[in-house]
């Protein structure tokens, strides 16, 4: 009985680690994968900034967004092997860790045995051993195998001890792998998500230009003409005369129906500034349900108080900042947009965020001018609405 407690144990976790020995090899062949795709990804990323320092073409516009969908599609890849070498992991450890459980159990029972059986041979007094051998020599052999077996008892619960420590560590383990599991998942949801996005950014991109270089030319030079005049209209260069006291709500302008002077269509610019500084104008139109257009930069809050220049339902085609069209067609040169436009196909009405006093204006832009009106309200922030009639 001895020996077999002292074999016993050994070879039962033996034999376990070998039955989940498959799912740490498949994770070692993911490990292969991963480098590979690390790999892959350098390589994606250094052909990415050399497209994004050409020359700006539609060409070059198009090889970017497509690089830029290789590379996150080469993420997503290696994001799916990095959830495939966890999930095996996971599964190897609980393998271990359930049918070690089951091991340590069994041979506790067994050992628990062996102590009684142990514990009711010490009780023997060494008289009735005397009497029960026939020589001394048979007392000695019996009392050293008592002895021996006694060693072997806490041999074996040494290493089972150990092997409960080992097993709360795999436990341990196991939480950590599974919180490795629940983050890559996320992960591999917010790049599945970015990869839709640049696909639609893509076609937003042919759409526009209908795959023709000189309309995509015309339109990065409009956009780049826009910019310069709403800076040399922040900066006061704009030619303005003064109209009067307006009131929140009261109508100021009309948007002009169709292209015009620096606009390829309908609709309307609305900038805020202090100080000569851009604001961002969702900082201060009021929270509002609107509708979002095809445009993969929105939708984003409105946190301020101030009305808003076009009646429901109004579409936002752009939003401040690096957006689509200033991040990745550079239709501003690098620099950010400045304003948000919007739309409201069934009613070109503009009217005033907030009371102030009201301006119109224009400004050269691309042999035309660009009309716009601008109210100066009474905190030092003015709001100006671009591509208007009045």
């Amino acid at each position: 009985m001895t020996l077999r407690l002292k074999f016993l144990l050994p070879m039962l976790i033996l034999g376990f680690f070998v039955v989940a020995s498959a799912s740490v090899l498949r994770a070692q062949d993911t490990d292969e994968e991963l480098d590979s795709k690390k790999e892959e990804i350098e390589q994606l990323e250094k052909k990415l900034e050399e497209v994004q320092g050409q020359k700006q073409t539609l060409a070059t516009t198009i090889g970017y967004l497509n690089k830029k969908i290789d590379l996150t599609e080469a993420q997503v890849e290696q994001t799916q092997s990095q959830l495939r070498k966890v999930n095996l992991e996971i599964s190897a450890l609980s393998i271990q860790i359930d049918q070690l459980n089951a091991s340590l159990d069994a041979v506790s029972s067994l050992l628990i045995n062996r102590i009684k059986q142990t514990y009711i041979r010490s009780r023997i007094k060494p008289m009735q051993s005397l009497l029960a051998t026939d020589s001394l020599s048979e007392l000695l052999t019996r009392y050293k195998y008592l002895q021996l077996t006694q060693r072997n008892d806490r041999q074996v619960m040494y290493k089972m001890e150990t092997t409960r420590v080992d097993f709360n560590k795999q436990k341990v383990l196991k939480e950590v792998k599974q919180e490795e599991l629940d983050q890559l998942s996320e992960t591999l949801e917010a790049q599945q998500s970015s990869l839709a996005q640049q696909q639609q950014e893509k076609e937003v991109l042919l759409n526009i230009t209908k795959n023709d270089e000189k309309k995509f030319q015309s339109q990065l030079a409009q956009k780049i003409a826009e910019l310069e005049a709403i800076q040399s209209i922040i900066a006061g260069n704009g030619d303005e005369d003064e109209v009067g006291e307006v009131s929140t709500g009261d109508r100021i302008a009309t948007v002009i129906a169709g292209p015009s002077t620096c606009s390829s269509g309908a609709h309307l610019h609305l900038e805020v500034a202090k100080d000569g500084s851009h604001r961002n104008p969702a900082s201060y139109l009021s929270s509002k349900s609107v509708i979002w257009d095809n445009d993969p930069d929105g939708p984003f809050d409105f946190t301020g108080s101030w009305s808003w220049p076009l009646e429901d339902s109004v579409r936002i085609t752009q939003g401040y900042g690096m957006t689509f069209y200033a991040a990745t067609m550079r239709y501003y040169g690098g620099a950010p947009h400045t304003g948000i436009d919007m739309v409201n196909n069934n009613n070109y009405s503009v009217k005033a965020v907030d009371n102030g006093t009201l301006y119109r204006g224009g400004i050269p832009c691309r042999g035309g001018t660009l009309r716009y009106v601008r109210v100066e309200h009474n905190d030092g922030l003015s709001s100006y609405y671009l591509h208007v009639n009045y």
